[in-house]
């Protein structure tokens, strides 16, 4: 389905061009009415890459930039590179060199991943930490990636994405209070897989990017339009269609305005990432 009316963004969506769909499910987004994607790093593990030192991240990040610009020339949807170290990988990289050397190795990773956003190739960073229970080493390395991370999106101007545990109310007022701490405006920061607390997030002025799983977005759009949709697509073979397959936000979206009409899918789909991101989001 070719949609001429409203732009419709996939604010978190994995492509991998080696072992996936690749194009062929960006394809998918397209015919049922998608426009945009933010593009996101697949973990390195997932494109066999073994991480031994900062400058091997270079690999994951120009791999992201090449999909994305495969996406730009080959289909009728943009795609904007969202680069990111996911923070699972903080985990195995400690196993073989320990909790600091391997933060060492991520800090460096966003080193040269910020300056791809920096030459406008890029135009966000994704971190955070893993959203599962780990040790007390683990947590704190990862918080204080993490706010490495919010400083250097801070001094150079870039917003960031995070993956980290389920989004609660207090997932929210730790995380608003490490930004603080690195000097970075919370409205810069956009909690992936997110749930519908719409209002709670804007209590601390964090942008939810909410999975499109069933009632995810009807829970949300009672509370307002000051969030993103996403799918979380992995484009992973061996788990076909996970998280949510790249039909899903255009094809939610099409049902919703039925009931919503337009206008809130204008802020969610263009208004809102336009503002997060400095882009512009317009249908080509």
């Amino acid at each position: 389905m070719k949609n001429d009316a409203f732009p419709i963004t996939d604010n978190h969506i994995h492509i991998d061009l080696k072992q996936g769909k690749g194009l062929e499910a960006v394809y998918e987004f397209e015919r049922s009415g998608g426009t945009h994607m933010f593009l996101v790093s697949l973990p390195s593990r997932h494109l066999g890459f073994d991480i031994k030192s900062a400058d091997d991240y270079k690999l994951l990040f120009d791999e992201t930039l090449r999909v994305s610009n495969k996406i730009n020339e080959e289909t009728g949807v943009v795609s904007f590179p969202v680069l990111g170290i996911h923070p699972v990988e903080i985990i195995g990289l400690s196993e073989k060199y320990g909790i600091e050397n391997a933060k060492e190795i991520i800090c460096k990773g966003f080193d040269i991943a910020s300056s791809y956003v920096v030459e406008k190739e890029a135009v966000a960073l994704k971190t955070g930490r893993p959203h599962f229970e780990t040790n007390q080493g683990i947590k704190n390395a990862s918080n204080e990636i993490m706010s490495y991370v919010f400083s250097l999106a801070h001094e150079k101007k870039f917003p960031v994405q995070l993956h980290v545990e389920e989004m609660t109310e207090n997932s929210l007022n730790d995380i608003a209070r490490i930004a603080k701490n690195a000097k970075l405006s919370p409205e810069k920061i956009i909690n992936h897989h997110a749930t519908p607390l719409v209002k709670e997030a804007e209590k601390y002025g964090i942008y939810p990017s909410i999975t499109c799983g069933k009632d995810m977005i009807e829970t949300a759009i009672e509370s307002g339009t000051r969030f993103l949709m996403e799918t979380d697509y992995v484009d992973d073979p061996v788990r076909p269609g996970f998280v949510l397959g790249p039909k899903t936000v255009p094809k939610r979206t099409l049902k919703l305005v039925e009931k919503y009409e337009a206008e809130p899918f204008w802020k969610i789909h263009k208004e809102i990432p336009e503002k997060i991101y400095d882009v512009e989001i317009e249908i080509k």
